[in-house]
């Protein structure tokens, strides 16, 4: 599961602040978070102020070439095959996941899918105008790592219910 704040619409023009990442597994003991400075001169200040941050504290985080090596590593030693990427809006995380990581590495370990939790979640009621966000335990704060958390909770919460296989390894 994955979470990113960044302080605008689009990556390469605007910059990931911050993302979260967690192995969706009972003990969600198995995290990734990182702070990233930005690449551009470009920030559109309603967005960054989402993630709670100022520009100057932005300009101090670490660069993202060492924070997506790092995530890289990570996630290869978390997964066994290719990694399965989900996020509750994976058409905004997956693009700057996807971007930073090819820019930055070259490759993405998640490959050219992702998945959206909400979709996953109207699916199975058979609803589209439901969302899953009461499934959350861990309250959601824009910290890229807390809603990637509340996020896992509740895929764990329709695993529970619905019978979700979610092969961890």
């Amino acid at each position: 599961m994955v979470d990113v704040e960044a302080d605008g619409p689009i990556p390469g023009d605007y910059s990931m602040i911050s993302f979260g990442s967690v192995v969706v597994e009972p003990s969600l003991s198995k995290k990734f978070y990182a702070q990233l400075k930005p690449i551009s001169e470009k920030w559109i200040p309603e967005a960054l102020q989402i993630s709670g941050f100022t520009r100057e504290e932005t300009l101090t985080f670490e660069e993202p070439q060492a924070v997506m090596e790092k995530f890289l590593l990570w996630i290869e030693a978390e997964s066994s095959g290719r990694a399965f990427f989900i996020s509750d809006n994976n058409g905004f995380d997956w693009q700057f996941i996807n971007w930073y990581f090819h820019h930055f590495c070259g490759k993405n370990p998640f490959g050219y899918t992702s998945s959206n939790l909400g979709s996953l979640y109207k699916g199975l009621v058979k609803d589209t105008f439901v969302n899953f966000k009461h499934l959350r335990k861990t309250e959601h704060t824009h910290n890229a790592l807390d809603d990637a958390c509340g996020n896992a909770e509740a895929l764990l919460h329709l695993k529970e219910d619905f019978g979700l296989k979610i092969s961890l390894k």
